[in-house]
């Protein structure tokens, strides 16, 4: 006898998660569930469901998924390169609506904890580095948040020219900068020190200061201006 795919359509009614979704809301389904809609169908002898289990089993969760690579995805049996870009898609789609939620409250970042409780959710598990202003007004609201560049494992490229303009763009106030540690440990490093003071130099030149630069790890964040580093 030929095997042939399961969709979701075989499963009981209860357990399919396209009318589950429909009759209660995505908030009722499992990550696994959800992870199913985006795969659509399994495979011979496999569920979409069966194989969604199995991805979050083999990255041990959701965050994991969110931090696979392509190829780490396509490892994954049932897994090819489409279904794996549409999930990529998803998580993105997912970090992109917080974003702009956060960005229309326009939140008045006045405390470290306040822009590390901002900044955390979208850069903490990221694998390469990233370098981020936040723009405020007189009074410390947010006019916008800016990714400058993006680097490697350990560095990424930042010229005061870039997030300078931009500020000028915004007449901002004022700035914070933020940037990741990939390898998780937040602790500021030389390099971290030095690019911070020459950034406040010219912040000071142009009439628009550098408030804080804080640097989010896995596991905690650090501010400079806490430590008293700046």
């Amino acid at each position: 006898m030929m095997s042939k795919k399961l969709k979701m359509k075989e499963l009981q009614e209860l357990e399919r998660p396209y009318e589950k979704l429909e009759q209660y809301g995505p908030r009722e389904l499992s990550d696994a569930e959800l992870v199913a809609i985006q795969i659509q169908s399994g495979m011979a002898g496999r569920t979409a469901l069966e194989i969604a289990h199995q991805l979050l089993k083999s990255f041990s969760g959701l965050t994991g998924l969110y931090e696979a690579s392509l190829e780490e995805m396509c490892a994954i049996k049932g897994i090819g390169r489409v279904r794996a870009i549409r999930l990529k898609a998803a998580f993105e789609l997912g970090n992109r609506h917080l974003s702009s939620r956060r960005e229309e409250i326009r939140p008045v970042l006045q405390r470290p904890a306040d822009i590390i409780q901002l900044m955390e959710p979208e850069l903490r598990y990221l694998s390469r580095e990233e370098f981020h202003v936040i723009l405020l007004d007189v009074r410390h609201r947010m006019i916008r948040k800016i990714k400058i560049s993006r680097g490697g494992l350990t560095a990424a490229v930042v010229f005061p020219r870039d997030i300078f303009r931009e500020a000028v763009k915004a007449n901002a106030a004022a700035i914070a900068l933020v940037h990741n540690h990939p390898s998780g440990d937040a602790e500021p490093s030389a390099a971290d020190l030095e690019s911070t003071r020459r950034l406040m130099e010219v912040g000071e030149m142009m009439g628009i200061p550098v408030l804080d630069h804080l640097i989010i790890g896995s596991n905690e964040s650090v501010s400079m201006k806490e430590r008293g580093l700046i």
